[in-house]
């Protein structure tokens, strides 16, 4: 029994959360955010006065302090952090604290409390790169049935953080950011789709000021959950402003029986006074940390989805493998279309077999093929779906997650032409495990593209909301099958990036992060996507111009230098590329496997203040030994000199190298006004001079790009 405990001081990497244990009710905040140091009893006495806005015995009508759930019946106008109900009355938790553990590391504490016929338990932990990860869990301890409405992890920011960002989008267009002034009130941003979606909140975070790269404070949040979730803000006028997020429950999706419990999805939170520069790098530091965080180089990966579509014609395929070893590929993906009757995207689905008729050979000759040529074997899978002309389909029509009542249509609404298949089925469940394993085992794959093409509509499991149910299956799924498979490694694809969050991460290697490979607009989500994920996790490749989703036509160069910013592949037909396009394509490999190194384990840096037609992104090492810089034009500039670019990240007393890499191209920048640097042997220059000073940029055309390395570190 550790009740005693009164106050509670978290410590990592910089960032730091304090709590205060008062007599009755459950913790509260007092600080997150920059590390305080070493607090005595003095000290947190004084961070208790200086954060406190009134003395006992007070005359407000309001909490004094906003718990880690606050409720109504702490005067908290905002949204409760709890919402429970015990056979259809509502539930107000009276809670008591009854231990509070801190771990001998100061990282961590865990919490636990009771009220009537209710326990909560609740951890906070400072995770590597000072990630604040929070996680609640409520148990039925009385008799009858509790419901679950939500619970929602929060934690307080200070009021002077006055805009706030919330992300958006759709297919092909991820994680498009909008700031605003801080909104007043109880602020909400949802997703009901089943899945995270296109247009997932993703991250929400607060600012003083408008959001920078590299400068001021930021305080984010993102949930680790890849199906319906909320996050919110809460700015009242009595408090401190709440940020937070919450798995979104449906109407009498979850009711606990006695014993029961349910656990919240773990909320990440984020702070940083180096802008979002800053929070991407404790993120990345805390992937990275992760056992499961992959620690092989990441293979240069071809998808023969754009280059075949669904015709999958053995020798055609034979002969792309051969290509793509020749130009340097290391893992080969085969995409939709390779299992029993799937001829386009109206059938099949649920009936992972081989197709006879497509590979009346089996599939092992060109399995063999591939592991022959020193590649490794992907393979696309759509475990949760199932088309209505399938042979699982017919068997089982019990099988659909579906609103069995929905009229006119008994399978209801169909999207994409396919429906969901109830993973919370036990026998629906292993029927998916032994044919997605059989296939894995004797083809030797090592690879998994698992996609996931359509929203989950009145999605209805054993007569109540199913989509919490299935989500946590799915996730079975995919351990199960990397437990009976070791090295087995999964992509999560969902019509693009429409689930990329932390909670499937735990589960998978990496995620694709659009199905939009054209190179202009692919940056843009990938800079949001990589505000949260490394680049290492984050799918990015070359494909074809014009670019099948937009038909924009840019050079390979440029295709090229934006596929590096992240796990870089190809997809595309190499058997229709000219001599000089596969010697870009192989130079591109050569290039990507000597700097992946860098660009996988390095801290992923974004100059402000740049003219608006450009774009800019680094890595630098972590010992700050080399970099290197991408700059590209997504239009043209709207003057003729061009801004300088201030490298930053780098050592200030060393002196490095600047070249330009054109391996794979020379995008023919500048004109008749290229700067001297670029035109002259490779420069030397201090970190100092290269932050401060910066190097003249060429003038930029419409679509070009520019690749820099900076190395040979030497100390002055």
């Amino acid at each position: 029994m550790t009740r005693e405990v009164r106050d509670v001081v978290l410590s990592r990497d910089g960032s730091s959360v304090v709590l205060t244990v008062p007599e009755t009710g459950l913790p509260a905040v007092l600080h997150w955010g920059a590390d305080l140091g070493v607090l005595g009893a003095e000290s947190l006495a004084a961070l208790g006065a200086a954060t406190s806005r009134q003395t006992a015995p007070g005359t407000l009508d309001t909490a004094w302090r906003l718990s880690l759930l606050p409720q109504e019946g702490d005067s908290w106008s905002g949204r409760p952090g709890l919402l429970l109900a015990r056979d259809g009355r509502p539930v107000f938790p009276r809670w008591q604290t009854r231990d509070v553990v801190p771990s001998a590391d100061g990282a961590s504490v865990v919490i636990t409390a009771t009220s009537d016929g209710l326990a909560l338990r609740s951890r906070l932990a400072i995770g590597a790169g000072g990630v604040v990860e929070v996680g609640h869990e409520v148990t039925n301890t009385g008799e009858g049935l509790v419901e679950v409405v939500h619970v929602e992890a929060t934690l307080p920011v200070p009021k002077t953080a006055d805009r706030l960002t919330s992300f958006g989008g759709r297919w092909s267009q991820e994680k498009a950011p909008t700031t605003t002034a801080m909104p007043s009130g109880a602020w909400a941003r949802e997703t009901r789709r089943g899945r995270a979606g296109h247009d997932q909140p993703w991250v929400t975070f607060a600012t003083e000021g408008e959001p920078g790269s590299t400068s001021g404070q930021v305080w984010a949040v993102h949930l680790g959950w890849s199906a319906d979730m909320r996050h919110r803000c809460d700015r009242v006028s009595d408090h401190v402003t709440l940020l937070g997020a919450g798995e979104l429950l449906r109407p009498h999706e979850i009711h606990l029986a006695a014993g029961e419990t349910y656990r919240t999805p773990w909320a990440y939170f984020a702070w940083s006074d180096a802008g979002l520069d800053g929070v991407s790098e404790r993120f990345h530091a805390w992937l990275r940390a992760r056992e499961q965080h992959p620690r092989t180089s990441r293979p240069l990966v071809l998808n023969v989805w754009e280059a075949v579509y669904f015709d999958h014609d053995p020798k055609r395929l034979e002969a792309l493998a051969r290509r793509a070893a020749q130009v340097g590929v290391e893992r080969f993906v085969i995409d939709d279309g390779w299992f029993l009757g799937r001829r386009d995207d109206t059938t099949s689905l649920g009936d992972w077999v081989v197709d006879p008729v497509m590979y009346p050979d089996g599939m092992e000759p060109l399995a063999d093929l591939v592991h022959g040529l020193g590649m490794q074997l992907g393979l696309w899978f759509e475990p949760e779906m199932v088309s209505l002309d399938s042979d699982v389909a017919r068997a089982h029509p019990d099988w659909l997650l579906h609103n069995p009542a929905s009229v006119p249509d008994p399978e209801g609404i169909s999207h994409r032409q396919q429906y969901v298949l109830d993973l919370a089925n036990p026998a629906a469940f292993e029927h998916v495990r032994s044919q997605m394993s059989e296939v894995i085992g004797r083809l030797g794959v090592g690879y998994v593209k698992w996609d996931h093409n359509r929203d989950l509509l009145e999605p209805v499991h054993d007569g109540r909301p199913g989509t919490h149910e299935q989500m946590l299956a799915a996730y079975r799924l995919m351990d199960v099958l990397k437990a009976a498979h070791p090295g087995l490694e999964i992509e999560s694809c969902s019509s693009g990036g429409a689930r990329t969050d932390l909670g499937i991460l735990a589960h998978t290697d990496r995620v694709w992060g659009s199905d939009n490979n054209d190179p202009v607009e692919r940056q843009e989500s990938h800079r949001w996507t990589e505000l949260v994920l490394p680049p290492e996790l984050i799918g990015s490749h070359v494909g074809p111009s014009p670019a099948h989703v937009s038909g924009r036509t840019t050079e390979l160069s440029y295709r090229a230098a934006v596929a590096l910013q992240g796990h870089a592949g190809l997809e595309w037909d190499l058997m229709g590329c000219t001599e000089d396009e596969l010697e870009q394509v192989s130079a591109y490999a050569a290039l990507y496997k000597e700097l992946r190194g860098l660009l996988h384990t390095g801290t992923v840096v974004h100059p402000d203040h740049l003219d608006p037609a450009l774009r800019a992104r680094g890595v630098v090492a972590r010992d700050r030994s080399e970099a290197l810089w991408t700059v590209t034009s997504v239009r043209g500039p709207d003057e003729s000199l061009a801004p300088r670019l201030r490298l930053t990240g780098l050592d200030p007393d060393r002196d490095y190298t600047v070249r330009v890499r054109d391996e794979i191209g020379n995008a023919r920048l500048g004109g008749w006004c290229t700067p001297a640097w670029m035109r002259k042997e490779p420069i030397r220059a201090s970190g100092r001079m290269l932050a401060e000073v910066g190097l003249q940029l060429p003038t930029f055309q419409p679509v070009q790009a520019l690749i820099l390395h900076v190395s040979g570190a030497v100390s002055r």
